[in-house]
This record gives structure tokens, C-alpha cells and sequence, in this order.
């Protein structure tokens, strides 16, 4: 899982950049609003914990525009000010939670992790999941543990109809008619172009999912522990 913390305090930045990290999650810093809005709007992490109080652009103007985008990252405001009003601005705003400084580490992570078990609802259809990895096809993100891939529009596409499709070979005029469109008048290589860079995208996370070539028949999302994928005529 990978977190943006946005807080100008430089020390308790570093504090809660280490102890997540040695959690197991991956953390991104900024010190700044302005920059903060421009990682978050690019939708690389699963978690943002924002400082209220920050120079150039307030946590609160933050969250707004992040909203206003359609980002839907859960956010956890860090806030000084306790008074139940001030909490109930900053769940409409529309805040995940938020954690009254000064915090123990215990209660960060109790929220952090309270938080993503909303947010990694499975039941989303937009969240799907196969073997070890997560992709969430509303964002075009290949998730990994703690390591988050950007794909393209048509590699997205493409992925996403595999992992609705696993362990099923997949005719190339079945993957390409549900891809690309029945009447898609495509190159005869495009195909195997696009599988070549999910591949690549694949084999830079020890994932143990693959995209296995049968001979003649096509392609199958499968894990490299399966035995050999039967034929189907899934549609």
C-alpha cells in the first residue's frame, strides 16, 4: 500500500514516513498544499493522511478540489482543532476520518487501516481481484502489496477483461471483440503488442499471475502454480 502524507511539520512528517514504512507500507512526503494537490490528483496512492494547516493551499482546499475531481483516495485529516464541529466540517468536506494532533502511532495505523477495508470493499465491481493482485479498473491501477502500477486505457481494458476471465484461454476474436469492439478492424500484431507491455508490467512485480500463451488457441490469466488452462467458450 502505498500512503502520501502532506504535512508541513517536517519532523512528524519523518516520524510517520518510518514507522509506516517499517508497517510495511510505502510512503510518499510534501510539505506543501499546492504540491500535495498535484500528487494527489494523479491518483498513485491508496491512502493521503493531510495536515489542515499548510502553506500555499490549506488541507481543506485540498480535499475540496481533490472531491470537485472526482478523486475518490480516502483521506485521513490530521487536524489540531477537537471541537466536534470542526470535525463535522471536515467529514462534509469530505474526509474518511480524521485524527486530532498530538496521536499515538497505534491509533494512525487503527485508522489507516479501518479506512482501506472501506475503500478495498470487493464487492466494488470497479475492484477486481485475481491471485495476489488487485486492479482497480475505475482508476486503471495494478496494485501489488505496496506497489501501485498507472496502466493505459487499453491496457486497462485489456486486463480487466482477463481478470473477469481467469484461467480461461481466451480466443484472440474473443479478446479482441470484447476489447476493441465487434467490428474493430485492428492490426494483426496490435494484440500481441498490448500483451507484451501487461506482460512487462507483470514481470516488474513478484506477482505469481501471468499471461500464458496456448498454443493456437490464444491467451489465459493464470497463476504460474496452475496447471495448463482448458479451452472454454467463455464470452
Amino acid at each position: 500500500m502505498r500512503i502520501l502524507i502532506i504535512e508541513d511539520d517536517a519532523s512528524l512528517a519523518e516520524l510517520m514516513s518510518y514507522a509506516l514504512e517499517t508497517e510495511g507500507y510505502s510512503a510518499d512526503i510534501c510539505h506543501d498544499g499546492a504540491e500535495g494537490l498535484l500528487l494527489a490528483l494523479q491518483s498513485l496512492h491508496d491512502l493521503i493522511l493531510l495536515d489542515r494547516m499548510l502553506p500555499t493551499l490549506s488541507g481543506e482546499s485540498v480535499l475540496k478540489r481533490m472531491r470537485k475531481s472526482k478523486i475518490t483516495t480516502p483521506v485521513i485529516i490530521l487536524t489540531a482543532l477537537g471541537e466536534l464541529s470542526d470535525k463535522i466540517s471536515i467529514l462534509d468536506l469530505g474526509a474518511d476520518d480524521y485524527l486530532v494532533k498530538p496521536f499515538d502511532l497505534g491509533e494512525l495505523f487503527a485508522r489507516i487501516r479501518s479506512v482501506l477495508r472501506r475503500s478495498l470493499d470487493y464487492s466494488d465491481p470497479f475492484l477486481l481481484q485475481f491471485s495476489d493482485l488487485r486492479f482497480c479498473e475505475k482508476e486503471s491501477k495494478l496494485i501489488h502489496k505496496d506497489r501501485t502500477l498507472l496502466l493505459a486505457p487499453k491496457e486497462a481494458a485489456l486486463l480487466a477483461y482477463f481478470f473477469r476471465n481467469p484461467n480461461q484461454t481466451l480466443t484472440r476474436m474473443q479478446i479482441i471483440g470484447n476489447v476493441w469492439g465487434p467490428d474493430a478492424e485492428i492490426e494483426d500484431g496490435n494484440l500481441d503488442n498490448y500483451i507484451y507491455l501487461l506482460r512487462k508490467k507483470l514481470n516488474a512485480l513478484p506477482t505469481n499471475a501471468q499471461i500464458k500463451t496456448v498454443h493456437r488457441q490464444g491467451y489465459c490469466l493464470t497463476e504460474k502454480t496452475c496447471f495448463p488452462p482448458q479451452e472454454t467458450t467463455m464470452e
